[in-house]
């Protein structure tokens, strides 16, 4: 029996978040770094999958599969294609940095307080998502796939309302309340999507007799499988539903802002860049595979609805006034970008969603995270409350501004190709959606250069005086995602290698070619 690969890049953070939470309350270093220890091991396994996958066997690959649930059809079955391969980089990738990022977030608010956190339990935490995350990826049983697409709400529940933002406005008590109310109203979004697929979930169950995702597949590509018109469309949109919530898609967004904002930095960027990326995934596995001619049906209202959350989101990214919020409506608009390009059923539109998962996963984390930086030294995630930190900390300013650039899709930094890729997709089959897209990407420039001038540039505020630049361990987390950002925008062919071959056959399970060029003929 080969070694079971896929479950051990699961089973690594999830043992680890076990091990975490038992180091004893005094030994909050020692947590720190068995955490650090645990998401390092997951990143070498991480490696292992990526190098022994090959982009053209077969769709599913590193297979794993046991009877679990027998009475029920369910069964432990894990893969991973080109796109779940590449997420599972993505996501082993960037907890190390959330590790690091987030080291002093969970020490004692106050010396010789009685208020405290248990540090252990917030590494622990992150590790659990880390694991959930990871086994949503690899999943190929629906019903297994729904066990930690749910799962996963309960650890980042905690994370938001326990673990929230020291830098508010109007003092502690205040950012209790605010963090209560975002970790509840994450929960109860997510809840609902949720629920309304797991009927989704019972209802696929009654029509194919099994929750196996390659076997339903293939049978209905075989016509061996047949569901009405409206039982498919119904259940399309229960699953469809659930995640456009997790995406966020507008209207489903509204609680993305409040999560991100009373969310620690770290924390943040694990739900914009690991854990909603989910959502999109599974909009590529689950609803174009399962329910084909469902998701030809819905295409226009989709790619409306996706223009919507990028125009939308960039509009009210150039009005905030706060640093965390301005990055969660850009990422409510790049996730308009991914779904306009997983329904523009282009090759292009698809190989550009997929590698702008990974990118926006990137750029996001870079940029969160400096600002996290940021918001640390002056103690408010107010705009208004910087000025002219450029001049005292030119490091920190430097890497904040490409990390911007990297949001707004500068050429040469990676969000550029993947960006491009969408709207070229796009435009191939629908012109006037993909110019009505374009916009996102003037405000997009508007809101991270108006965001940099006003922190950055102009006198020096007194606040920020005295303000230290970046220290090694906060150069240890920004430096390679700067240098990853700069080398997929220059190369980007080693992820769209991996991604292509799945992006053709996701097509193919929606019976779409590209459409031929309209040009003259030349005389």
């Amino acid at each position: 029996m080969s070694f079971p690969l896929l479950t051990a890049t699961a089973a690594v953070p999830a043992i680890g978040a076990v091990a975490t939470a038992a180091v004893p309350a005094a030994r909050r270093n020692a947590a720190k770094a068995l955490a650090l220890l645990f998401s390092l091991a997951t990143l070498a396994l991480a490696i292992v999958v990526l190098v022994r996958f090959d982009p053209d066997g077969g769709r599913y690959q590193l297979t794993e599969s046991h009877s679990w649930i027998a009475d029920f059809g369910v069964r432990y079955e894990l893969g991973v294609d080109g796109i779940g391969v590449a997420l599972v980089a993505l996501t082993a990738l960037l907890i190390p940095f959330v590790i690091l990022a987030g080291w002093h977030d969970a020490d004692p608010l106050e010396t010789g307080s009685k208020r405290w956190r248990p540090t252990q339990g917030f590494f622990a935490l992150i590790l659990a998502v880390e694991a959930m995350v990871i086994l949503s990826f690899e999943a190929t049983d629906v019903f297994l796939f729904y066990i930690f697409f749910e799962a996963m709400l309960i650890p980042m529940y905690f994370l938001i309302g326990g673990f929230g933002d020291r830098a508010h406005e109007h003092g502690e008590e205040a950012a209790s309340t605010q963090r209560s109310y975002a970790a509840v109203k994450f929960l109860l979004y997510n809840l609902v999507g949720g629920l309304i697929m797991l009927a989704a979930v019972i209802g696929l169950y009654v029509v194919a007799g099994n929750f196996s995702l390659t076997e339903i597949a293939q049978a209905r590509a075989d016509g061996t499988l047949h569901m009405a018109t409206s039982t498919e469309r119904w259940l399309f949109l229960g699953f469809f539903f659930a995640f456009a919530v997790k995406a966020p898609l507008w209207p489903l967004h509204t609680w993305l802002p409040n999560a991100m904002g009373e969310a620690t930095t770290p924390v943040a960027v694990l739900i914009t860049a690991v854990v909603d990326k989910v959502g999109t995934f599974a909009m590529l596995r689950f609803c174009l595979q399962l329910f084909p001619e469902a998701s030809k049906w819905a295409t226009p209202v989709i790619l409306v609805l996706a223009v919507i959350s990028i125009v939308y989101g960039a509009l009210l990214a150039v009005g905030q006034r706060d640093i965390k919020r301005l990055v969660a409506y850009a990422s409510i608009s790049h996730f308009g970008f991914i779904i306009l390009g997983i329904f523009a059923m282009t090759s292009q539109g698809q190989s550009g969603a997929t590698l702008y998962m990974v990118n926006h996963g990137i750029s996001t984390a870079a940029l969160m995270l400096v600002a996290g930086f940021l918001i640390s030294r002056r103690g408010s995630r107010l705009i208004a409350d910087y000025g002219g930190v450029q001049k005292v900390a030119p490091v920190l300013a430097g890497t904040f501004l490409i990390g911007g650039l990297a949001t707004l899709s500068l050429p040469g930094l990676a969000p550029f190709v993947s960006e491009f890729l969408v709207l070229v997709g796009t435009f191939s089959r629908y012109p006037a959606i993909g110019i009505v897209a374009t916009f996102g990407i003037v405000l997009a420039a508007l809101y991270t250069l108006v965001l940099y001038q006003r922190t950055m540039t102009g006198p020096v505020k007194p606040e920020v005086s005295a303000m230290p630049d970046l220290r090694a361990r906060e150069l240890v987390v920004v430096t390679p995602l700067i240098v990853l950002l700069i080398f997929l925008g220059v190369y980007p062919k080693p992820v769209t290698d991996i991604v292509n071959p799945a992006v053709k056959q996701t097509l193919s399970d929606v019976h779409k070619k590209d459409p031929k060029p309209e040009v003259e003929a030349a005389k």
